[in-house]
């Protein structure tokens, strides 16, 4: 193959990343013709590392001279008993490790059963670290609904996945639950009979397990920060408020920002934008690239909150009504650049749970409606509980 000629290939392979982001085997094959054409490095390295991925500082004229021998990682609980071979032949490790972490996760349970070599790397967990540094975030939603077990559905594939069976207890499985992803983790928090409890679901080893007892609560509002669970308000084992409602009958109209490099909280007043109904759901609120969101309960609208005036404007309609179950069995929230709404719907076939999907940055051009990224039959009517992981 001609030089010109492939690197006018591989431009063409790497615009056409944006159309199919997660395609494992244009990387793998850009990747060989790489290693195998050393003049093309120079060619292509600013369209690869320096315009549209920007994921890598490697010396590319050193990776050309170097023998594709196995390099070890310094990931944890990341060893291969065998050091006289490749992941990938003609390609040093570092950057076969680059390859898969840049496929589709939902691959990671079928290249786990090519090799040894493979599976151990997959279920170390080593290749969710390094997409996080290399800023690679595949965002998944996790259910639980009425008539369905928890469930994991990919939007890239279009593909709906059962998880395992949670081992709890009978009075768990039908108790109120809240739920949290946080980084590779699923955390659900409910109540057996024994007290409360929280079981996580671990997407490396594929297994749930039971939490080790720590300071419990119910009814609190939670969100993430890359690895790090946030919790705040509900109440305790007693029942007792944790300050998170002025009483059993009413709610505070005021909120709290927290700021994380500063460790320091500020008081909004007047900030929530729904009702103070005591039958009402807790707030449902998302953000979206650092734009904060909320479904009024009360109105079916979608409000966009005004930082610099602490006030709200409506920017659309919701996809489902809201106010006739005050809130309760739906879901809102933030899947990657989208604002997602999911409920169920009661039709001549049945009930289904319809996700529904909104880019906030493409404005209010598509008028009031909202695109439906899947519908899960046989799902029952009530959402219990929902979660966003991305990793």
């Amino acid at each position: 193959m001609m030089v010109g000629s492939t690197g006018c290939a591989l431009s063409q392979l790497f615009r056409s990343f944006d159309q199919d982001h997660c395609s494992f085997q244009r990387y793998l094959l850009t990747y060989l013709l790489l290693v195998k054409n050393g003049s093309l490095f120079e060619e292509v390295n600013e369209v690869i590392f320096g315009k549209e991925l920007n994921l890598l500082n490697l010396d590319l004229t050193d990776l050309t001279r170097r023998r594709p021998v196995y390099k070890r990682q310094p990931a944890s609980n990341y060893s291969v008993q065998k050091s006289n071979g490749c992941l990938l032949p003609a390609l040093v490790d570092d950057v076969a490790q680059v390859c898969l972490a840049l496929s589709c996760r939902s691959d990671y349970p079928s290249l786990a059963c090519v090799n040894k070599r493979f599976n151990w790397l997959i279920r170390s967990g080593y290749l969710y670290k390094l997409r996080r540094q290399l800023g690679v975030r595949e965002h998944w939603v996790y259910l639980a609904c009425s008539l369905m077990p928890w469930e994991a559905f990919d939007p890239v594939r279009q593909r709906w996945m059962r998880l395992p069976r949670m081992p709890c207890d009978e009075c768990f499985s039908y108790a109120d639950k809240e739920s949290l992803a946080v980084g590779t983790q699923l955390l659900v928090f409910g109540r057996e009979l024994t007290g409360f409890a929280i079981w996580m679901y671990n997407l490396v080893t594929c297994d749930w397990s039971r939490c080790p007892m720590m300071s419990l609560r119910c009814l609190f509002g939670s969100s993430s920060s890359g690895e790090i669970a946030i919790v705040a308000g509900g109440s305790d084992m007693a029942g007792h408020v944790l300050k998170g409602m002025l009483s059993h009958t009413g709610f505070f109209n005021l909120c709290e920002e927290l700021n994380l490099k500063t460790r320091t909280w500020r008081r909004i007043r007047n900030m929530y934008p729904g009702g103070n109904r005591a039958t009402q759901s807790p707030p449902l609120v998302a953000v979206v690239k650092n734009q904060l969101y909320a479904a009024d309960q009360s109105t079916n609208e979608v409000k966009k909150y005004d930082k610099e005036n602490n006030t709200w404007n409506v920017v659309r309609p919701l996809p489902v009504r809201a106010d006739s179950s005050n809130g309760w069995g739906l879901a809102f929230k933030a899947c990657g650049d989208k604002l997602l709404v999911v409920g169920g719907h009661r039709g001549p076939q049945g009930e289904v749970i319809v996700l529904h999907y909104w880019r906030p940055e493409e404005g209010n051009m598509g008028g009031a409606d909202w695109d439906i990224l899947s519908i899960r039959e046989r799902a029952g009517a009530f959402v219990y509980n929902c979660a966003i992981m991305g990793c």
